[in-house]
């Protein structure tokens, strides 16, 4: 997730107050002595460079939740690191582990920034929060540690230290994506419960890493020094290089879905854009109803393959307008179309959406019949397209609307339908 958008930039200059107005507290908040030792210097910087490292390095996509893995398990060590073989105890407390971690996140988005790299300063303001709730619950809640002298030692065995951070780590990680999932979804607040689980299904693996190498970094720093910090970070690097490898098929994964998308249009049985047309609006009709990235690639690819099913007509429908087709004829292409995805192995999500996509709304209505929401999706969407033929005149709105509005809670889904006007309201009108 990226905010170029014109709605995010609010949510950019928020996030970048919050962070410069949270390291400016931090700092006047403390009279810690940490420049006593130039080895205590080497510590930080060593954690600094690291988390700049990992800002500047981080993991987005489409579909996926933004996140910079290697930044938060160094931030993390930061946090709960209290002794370093060779230094001995470190003579700081939570407001710097906070300032130092907030200065270097902002340095690493500042570098991204001047390098013309996308940022998400809503992202980046939610790992800034897992940081101060962590160095909180730890060294201010658990260890009640004074400003200005070293953590006391709290005596837990290592196996219920491991146990104790591990939980702090969660409820941290917790805290980032319930912040960030407010923030994206400040509009549509209903939606907040359903997109913060999915975010938890999602990345509950990469977090997993992420807490529990912050945690073996600050429980080997005793024994192998500052050195634990790079040995432990090296799976997560190696980690970030495998997963930009998927990122990249991913990429060619979808262009040849886009590729076999424009068939129908190639063989004349469609009008030229189509597919991708509904994919866009099904897009922007899917947010507006609040589904989260992931549903959302799925929806994208169902709407882009929604009509490869034509291509077994012998005569094609006049305009190739399914909508103005025979439910007979709809159900055909359905079938078709589901048979070709299903060919291919790897779009079970996908064919899921495709399965449902003729499927009169009534049927959820009066069967209570369970029909994804991204089906109801392509459904009212491909409607609306087939009836404008892809004009975006005043009038060619206001007739295909007018048509829908016939079939509605029948046909079509009213939630759907509300959610599709509000897109065109947004959009001018061409003529």
């Amino acid at each position: 997730m990226t905010a170029h958008s014109g709605g995010q930039r609010p949510a950019m200059v928020l996030g970048g107050a919050g962070l410069v107005a949270a390291d400016l507290a931090a700092v006047s908040a403390t009279g810690e002595a940490v420049w006593s030792s130039w080895a205590v210097l080497g510590v930080l910087a060593t954690f600094g460079v690291a988390i700049v490292l990992g800002e500047w390095f981080p993991l987005s996509a489409s579909g996926l939740r933004g996140s910079a893995p290697i930044s938060m398990a160094a931030a993390f060590g930061l946090c709960f690191v209290i002794d370093v073989q060779g230094v001995g105890q470190l003579p700081y407390g939570p407001a710097f582990v906070i300032a130092v971690s907030g200065t270097a996140l902002a340095v690493g988005l500042a570098l991204r920034r001047a390098a013309d790299h996308p940022v998400s300063w809503v992202e980046s303001t939610g790992r800034f929060v897992a940081v101060v709730v962590a160095a909180l619950l730890y060294r201010t809640v658990h260890l009640r540690q004074a400003p200005g002298s070293a953590a006391p030692d709290d005596g837990l065995p290592p196996w219920q230290l491991a146990l104790l951070l591990l939980g702090i780590t969660v409820v941290a990680l917790l805290a980032d994506l319930l912040f960030t999932a407010t923030a994206h979804t400040a509009p549509r607040i209903r939606n907040l419960r359903r997109l913060v689980v999915d975010e938890v299904r999602s990345s509950a693996a990469l977090s997993t890493a992420v807490a529990v190498t912050g945690v073996m970094i600050a429980l080997a720093a005793p024994s192998l020094g500052i050195a634990a910090l790079p040995l432990f970070l090296a799976p997560l690097v190696l980690t970030q290089f495998a997963f930009r490898r998927y990122l990249a098929i991913r990429a060619t994964y979808l262009q040849s879905i886009r590729t076999l998308s424009r068939l129908t249009d190639i063989a004349g049985y469609t009008p030229s854009g189509h597919s991708e047309r509904v994919a866009a609006l099904s897009m922007s009709v899917g947010r507006q109803l609040g589904l989260p990235e992931r549903t959302l690639r799925s929806l994208q690819e169902a709407a882009l393959l929604h009509d490869i099913g034509q291509v077994a007509l012998v005569d094609p429908i006049p305009g190739g307008a399914t909508v103005l087709a025979a439910p007979a004829d709809q159900r055909r292409i359905e079938a078709d179309t589901l048979a070709i995805v299903r060919e291919t192995g790897v779009l079970d999500d996908v064919a899921t959406i495709l399965e449902h996509q003729t499927t009169p709304y009534r049927q959820v209505r009066e069967l209570n019949e369970q029909i994804p929401l991204a089906s109801r999706i392509v459904k009212v969407v491909n409607a609306y397209e087939d009836l404008t033929a892809g004009a975006r005149s005043r009038r060619a709105r206001e007739n295909a609307l007018e048509r829908i509005y016939l079939g509605l809670g029948y046909e079509y889904d009213p939630r759907v339908v509300d959610a599709l006007q509000r897109v065109l309201a947004a959009t001018r009108p061409v003529g």
